[in-house]
């Protein structure tokens, strides 16, 4: 199956949402090389928008876009 055939089949793409040490998020595509950031919580949702689209630009977009966020939390037992 070719790379336009797959992505005729997606219905949505999931994205995993890091906060940044520095402030800030980061969005990663998991199932495209997709990748991208934004200062705040709504940039950053326009900007994983705005990168789909030009991901899929030559062919048919996903219906939905899914963000998961990830938090990194260590905790002591001591």
């Amino acid at each position: 199956m070719s790379q336009s055939e797959r992505r005729a089949h997606i219905s949505e793409v999931v994205f995993e949402i890091a906060e940044e040490a520095e402030g800030g998020y980061s969005a990663e595509c998991l199932t495209e090389n997709i990748f991208t950031q934004g200062d705040t919580w709504e940039q950053l949702r326009a900007n994983v928008k705005e990168a789909v689209r030009a991901y899929f630009f030559d062919g048919p977009k996903p219906q939905y876009i899914r963000l998961r966020m990830v938090r990194d939390e260590f905790l002591s037992l001591v």
